[in-house]
């Protein structure tokens, strides 16, 4: 199989329910496919949605009634299918024998909870910030809803094939999924991602403190900024380069554009000489100071004369390069497909570059009727990005069902507006309910700002505390770094990068339970509490399994305080800033002065952090740990090894054993109890001290 091509995964026979030109397939006790085919031919291929429905065998009975219907029954649900028109009805049984008090769920009226969307720029910002988002904007594609029933229709997608190309569907095809899920929200998203894909394991830099900013650097000025970001001991992994990085003011007159609304110069490959004189040395530079490397890509005009690469693109592609015709973007051609990657992107990856920025603002449509250019991207950038082993990573926007495999999510040009900032955490933690747990937002707000150290404190807070912390601006005066916004501004915000770097041990370690269980970072609280107020409190959420979010969305009133209202489930739990102990169960209303935002963590909770934040240095030798009085487990997870903490507590006495397995890199343990005294300490052969 080539390195783009996806193979069939047959569903057993033994699962399936064919009656004349319909079949159902039974997949999992909670999930069923309904197909019809005219030809009565099904597909096994994978599509744009689904990648695998070979991932279980359920035991279920079914009968096909005299009126044309089908009752599936496992140990779950009863699914009652109308093989007419296709109209499918549910009970959630969750195994009762005693079901005819239970309602019919009709999964054409269902009401969704959550999803996600698009992309927050194109007008999107303005209509965030004269409040109406929540009613007016619709997050789709959730696998989850109020009646605990979703479907996913995958009648639209195209067919991947071994060879990498795509098919079409046969004409007037249905193919479409029933989730049964209840209230199983974690439950419900394994078997989801079972089905459509597991999102990758990203990159450990991809989860520390981005630098992004559109705007046209020098190649020493860049350097520089990262060397001043230093000397002041603020942490970053990634350095991105927006698009100014190729000719654009230099592009010839005579090459023109295809896009109404852009420059030449929107599209490019070849780096501009004026502003970076050496692109090698300055991709050794980065990666000397510690730092990863993308760049920004417009790949709407596809490769035109005077880039570096055309001559060889040109008759990769069957141009007369004499001729000077653009080699047309054109992502469902599979020649070109390939000679972009091995004659444009690679060479820039062999000289350093670590992944790309795929900024597609261009529309729909492509040459195959319904087929985003945006998914083909994605979906072949990311491939691409895997080949021999390596970390499948891209920064680009959502493109629907299934976009969780193609991580980073680019949101888009924010508004620098208190309503912005104030829609993002409910936004974020939504987009768990599409399976999309990675998104990446202009942390600041990207444009129209008016330098408040204010709202730029308090979002780059809630950056820290977001999956990706990206910083990022337009070209105007107000640039995200620390020092712009007054003295306050920097201390408060230099501490709050430090931080988000020492969480690294903790950000990774929910990364792998993303990669390999589907746990997102980021959830909302009805994931795991079933309960009225968790829905109610729409605008924090679960930080990995340990904390709650609770972040600051509105100005400090006279008094110099903010003013948040959040709700605590049952138990006990502590304020990772100040220590206070907080008793669930119970709504509060906390006032917060600049220097803090809300996050509470739970009893035997273990928090892993670097032991210094003031560098660049991403790995795990030396950690602090926290451990919170109560009884808890938490396996610490590394690129080669992981680290086991068990936690006791008995009479204040606090217990703790480590274990460590396979390559472990960390050789010295700070150990901070909080809320009780240390006790036994088994070291696993790790040196350890107690704070």
């Amino acid at each position: 199989m080539e390195r783009f091509g996806c193979s069939a995964q047959p569903i057993r026979q033994e699962q399936t329910i064919v009656v004349d030109k319909v079949r159902i397939s039974v997949i999992t006790e909670r999930i069923i496919r309904v197909e019809r085919s005219e030809r009565g031919s099904f597909e096994e291929r994978p599509s744009q949605k689904i990648m695998c429905r070979q991932f279980q065998e359920p035991f279920f009975t079914s009968e096909v009634t005299e009126d044309h219907k089908c009752l599936v029954t496992t140990g779950s649900a009863l699914f009652w299918v109308d093989l007419g028109d296709l109209s499918v009805k549910v009970k959630l049984t969750d195994g009762s024998n005693d079901t005819d008090q239970l309602p019919w769920i009709d999964s054409e009226k269902v009401h969704y909870i959550g999803g996600t969307f698009r992309t927050l720029d194109n007008g999107l910002g303005d209509r965030i910030l004269y409040g109406e988002n929540k009613g007016k904007i619709e997050l789709k594609d959730s696998v989850f809803s109020e009646e605990g029933v979703a479907v996913i229709d995958d009648s639209a997608s195209y067919l991947l094939n071994e060879d990498g190309s795509l098919s079409a569907r046969e004409e007037g095809t249905k193919d479409f999924y029933i989730l049964a899920f209840g209230k199983d929200f974690l439950g419900g998203l394994n078997e989801f991602y079972h089905l459509t894909g597991f999102t990758p394991l990203l990159p450990k830099y991809a989860l520390g403190n981005w630098w992004s900013r559109y705007y046209a650097y020098r190649q020493d000025e860049y350097i520089e900024l990262m060397d001043k970001f230093a000397d002041k001991g603020i942490p970053l992994t990634v350095a991105t380069i927006d698009m100014d990085w190729h000719l654009v003011k230099n592009v010839p007159k005579d090459a023109g554009t295809t896009m109404k609304w852009c420059v030449p110069g929107w599209t490019g490959y070849t780096f501009e000489k004026e502003l970076f004189p050496d692109h090698k040395q300055f991709f050794r530079d980065l990666k000397d100071r510690g730092l990863a490397v993308t760049m920004n890509l417009h790949p709407h005009d596809g490769i035109r004369y005077f880039e570096e690469q055309y001559e060889a693109m040109a008759e990769a592609n069957g141009i007369d390069p004499a001729t000077k015709e653009p080699v047309a973007f054109d992502f469902t051609n599979m020649t070109f497909v390939k000679s972009y990657f091995d004659l444009v992107m690679h060479p820039y990856e062999d000289e350093g570059v670590d992944f790309w920025w795929i900024d597609w603002q261009q529309g729909k449509n492509s040459r195959l009727e319904g087929l985003d250019p945006l998914w083909l991207l994605n979906h072949y950038h990311t491939l691409d990005a895997g080949r021999d082993g390596r970390c499948a990573l891209i920064l680009s926007r959502y493109s629907g069902t299934g976009a969780h495999r193609y991580p980073l999510g680019f949101s888009g040009d924010t508004i620098v507006r208190w309503p912005s900032l104030k829609y993002q955490p409910y936004f974020t933690a939504a987009a768990s309910n599409a399976g999309y747990s990675w998104w990446s937002h202009d942390i600041g707000g990207h444009m129209m700002s008016k330098g408040d150290p204010e709202i730029y404190t308090r979002w780059l807070q809630y950056g820290v505390f977001s999956p990706i912390n990206r910083l990022h601006s337009t070209r105007d005066k107000w640039s995200k770094e620390p020092w712009l916004y007054g003295e306050q501004a920097e201390k408060i915000v230099t501490e709050f990068l430090r931080l988000r770097h020492r969480l690294l041990p903790y950000l990774y370690t929910a990364n792998v339970a993303t990669a390999t269980e589907g746990i997102p970072l980021i959830m909302p609280m009805y994931y795991l509490n079933d309960c009225p107020e968790a829905y109610e409190y729409k605008d924090q959420y679960y930080f990995g399994m340990e904390m709650i979010v609770a972040p600051v969305l509105s100005k400090c009133k006279r008094n110099g305080l903010a003013n948040v209202t959040c709700w605590l489930p049952e138990g006990r739990w502590t304020d990772f800033f100040t220590g206070e102990v907080f008793e669930g169960g119970q709504v509060y209303k906390i006032k917060c002065s600049m220097e803090r935002i809300p996050v509470f963590v739970r009893e035997g909770a273990i928090i892993p952090l670097l032991a210094d934040g003031n560098h660049n240095n991403q790995d795990f030798t030396s950690l602090e740990v926290r451990l919170y009085a109560g009884n808890g487990s938490y396996c610490m997870q590394d690129e080669e090894g992981s680290i086991t903490f068990t936690l006791t507590t008995e009479d204040g006495k606090m217990n703790v054993s480590v274990q460590p397995e396979g390559k472990v890199v960390t050789k010295h343990l700070a150990l901070r109890f909080i809320g009780g005294e240390a006790g036994q300490i088994e070291d696993g052969g790790i040196e350890t001290e107690i704070l």
